[in-house]
Formats: C-alpha cells, structure tokens, sequence
C-alpha cells in the first residue's frame, strides 16, 4: 500500500506532489531546458513524481536553470519570460500553494493580481469608483519590475511573513537558480522570472511590502489599485499629486526599484491644473478618461472606461496572425476552430461597454469575407450575398455575429 501521507525531513507528502501535478498539468505549458514534454512525463510519470518527492522531502532538491525567451510586448519592446522544466513547475506549485495560505489573508484589498476570486476587472471597476471623486490619478509604471526585485529584500520580506523553514529553503533556491540564455547559461543576482509557477506570488508579496503596507502606513486617505505591478493611485488635488508622485518615488528607490520616467505619469481626469497633463490611462487593455454627460439640463464630466487603442491594435494584429483566409475548411469547422478565442475576447473586452469593439469585429468580418472569396470563388458582393445566407440559416454560428452581423 502505497501512503500519499508519508513524509522525511521536510513536511511534504507524495499527495502534496500528486495534487501539484494535477494542477500544473491543467495549464499545458512549453518545455524547459531538458526538453521535456507532457507526453513524455506522463509516459514514467509514477517515476517522474516519486523521484521528486523524494528530493523535495529530504531537502536535496535544486532547481535546473530556467529557460529564457523573449516575446513582443504591445508596447513594441521584448518581454524576458523564463520557463521552468515541467517538474520544476510541479515542485513551485508545491511551495506555492502552501505559502499562497499563509499569504494570501494579508494581502490588501486594492491588490488584484494574481490572486484567488479576484480579477482584472474588479481593478478597472474600482479604479472607475475612484475616479468618481478623485480628480488626479498617477499612473505608475515600474521600470523591469520582476527583474529588478532584490533577493535580499525579498527574502527578508518572506522570512518576516513565513516562518516555514522547507518553503524560506526553496525560494531561496529559486531565486538564484541559473537562466539559460541561448547557449549562454547565467546567474541571476537580482528577480524572480516571469513565466515560474511561484514568480506571481513572490512579486505580489514584495509590492505588498514595498508599496501597499506603505500606503496604509503613511498615506492612508490616498486610494488606489494594484494589480502585479500595475499601480494607479488617486489624489483630490494637482499639488497632492505631484507630493504623492515625489514619495512613490523616494519609495521605489530606497527598495531598490524605479519608476519608469517616461511611462509614469499625472492624469487630470477632471480638476484644474496649472500645468497641463494626460486626460487618460490605460489600465489592464482599458482606458479610463473623462466623458461629458447631460444631468438635467448641466453637462457633466464622468469617468467613462473604454477599451485601450492598444487593445484594439492587438486584437486586430491577432486576427491578422489567424490567416483566415488560408484555412481550407468547412465554414462550421472555422467557427468550431476560431469560436473559443473570440469568445474571450468578448467576455474580457465587453465587460463595460460594447460600442467601442464594433470596427474591431468588422475587420474580423471582412477577414471572413475574404476566407469566402479565397474557398469558394466568388467575388465580393457574392460573398457577401453567401455570407449572409448562412448568418440566416445559423445567426448564432459565430459568436461575434450577435454583434456585428455580416
């Protein structure tokens, strides 16, 4: 009989391991630098697991260094991502989800990243209340945040929150784990990797430290929202933002972070200023800025959210990279194929007002006009005619077309 509760010199049990697998295994995710795929762990998997176990409970587990690619940020610069091997995730997830317990009562509650049963758009909604009598904002971008953390700060945070001496031991580990950069491999002296299981938790811990017990601290009145290290902090006055912007900084750099100077910014949503700043911010794809609304008989400026310029030029760029037009396949099957990614972007995108994705659906429409003219050889205003047969015959084929009809 096998016991799933058994342990060594560290409290972890094989079922610890087990439900960290099950986990893991649910989000997919690339290979790292051995090359291991799912498929191939899941062949020895029993062998994989308890080979695993064993090194997590006797102390003798050290993390392989961790693979780093490089993706395009919307922005137009790269972002460093480092992926762990699929063990390695599993063994993160082990640490994290014991940690994530003792850690996650603490949190603030104007901290929404990366945490259980809150979301980006409880941040964009509460960053819109706040609007509503706060008439500055700063929009505070931290320059290379995770790979900028200091281990020593972060672990002197961790030790003061955690005093599990297995889980201080691991991430410890993890923080200095080697990164494989092409054939290059190298030591990392300071940031916890995006793309690690337990990188999300460790950042969220560090700001929490660095910013958001700060501001309950000294600046209790000064409201705000987190979410990672995407910060927006609201202030009544132009002159107590330019004090707060002042602080923050001081902040960051006494724990050894910066502010990107370009990137942040004061935002006048609706005060007078002598100077004249951004009447904008974009949060988490969304834009937040003033609208003018009638109330009886007044015009009145409000905090409208929108969707990002950004956004869009994103989501049309990936409609761009589908090539629809190449797919040769029934029209049911693309909708079976495209459906799921169009329904994401509907359910993320849509959550505060429609009107403003409707050019984002026409080009997509016209992409699937373009598909018609490619698959049956017609020309445009016959396509179009075909197109709106099926719309007829099936209104509810594509899960854009309760939107935008074609």
């Amino acid at each position: 009989m096998i016991d799933y509760y058994e342990t060594k010199s560290q409290p972890i049990t094989r079922k610890m391991v087990w439900e960290a697998y099950q986990e893991v295994r649910s989000k997919r995710g690339g290979s790292g630098v051995d090359g291991m795929t799912w498929n191939m762990l899941d062949k020895h998997l029993k062998g994989h697991l308890y080979k695993l176990w064993n090194r997590l409970s006797s102390g003798s587990y050290f993390p392989p260094p961790v693979l780093e690619v490089e993706i395009a940020k919307k922005d137009g610069g790269l972002r460093k991502l480092g992926i762990p091997t699929l063990l390695d995730r599993i063994a993160q997830q082990v640490v994290r989800k014991q940690l994530e317990i003792q850690l996650e009562p603490l949190f603030h509650g104007s901290s929404y990243g990366y945490r259980p049963n809150r979301s980006a758009h409880d941040a964009v909604a509460q960053s819109q209340r706040n609007c509503f009598n706060h008439d500055f904002a700063l929009d505070l971008d931290i320059k290379s945040y995770f790979d900028t953390i200091d281990h020593d700060l972060m672990m002197k945070a961790l030790n003061h929150y955690c005093k599990d001496r297995w889980i201080l031991l691991y991430v410890k580990r993890w923080l200095k784990a080697d990164v494989l950069r092409g054939k290059e491999r190298v030591s990392r002296i300071t940031g916890t990797p995006q793309g690690g299981v337990i990188s999300p938790l460790l950042a969220n811990l560090f700001l929490h430290v660095v910013f958001d017990e700060w501001m309950v601290k000294h600046h209790p009145e000064k409201p705000f929202e987190r979410y990672a290290d995407d910060i927006i902090v609201h202030c009544k006055t132009e002159k107590q933002a330019k004090y707060m912007l002042v602080k923050i900084q001081e902040r960051m750099q006494a724990c050894k972070l910066q502010l990107h100077p370009h990137k942040t910014k004061i935002v006048n949503m609706r005060g007078e200023s002598d100077v004249t700043y951004a009447r904008s911010y974009d949060f988490l794809g969304f834009t937040l800025r003033p609208v003018l609304r009638k109330i009886k008989e007044r015009m009145i400026l409000f905090p409208g959210t929108f969707v990002s310029i950004r956004s869009k030029t994103a989501i049309r760029n990936k409609f761009k990279e589908w090539e629809i037009h190449k797919r040769r396949k029934p029209l049911e099957e693309l909708a079976r194929d495209l459906n799921p990614m169009i329904r994401g972007l509907i359910g993320y995108f849509h959550m505060f007002w429609n009107g403003g994705m409707r050019p984002v659906w026409n080009q997509l429409k016209h992409r699937l006009l373009k598909w018609v003219k490619w698959e049956k050889g017609l020309y445009k205003y016959a396509s179009l005619r075909w197109l709106k047969r099926k719309y007829a015959e099936n209104p509810t084929l594509f899960a854009h077309w309760k939107l935008v009809q074609p």
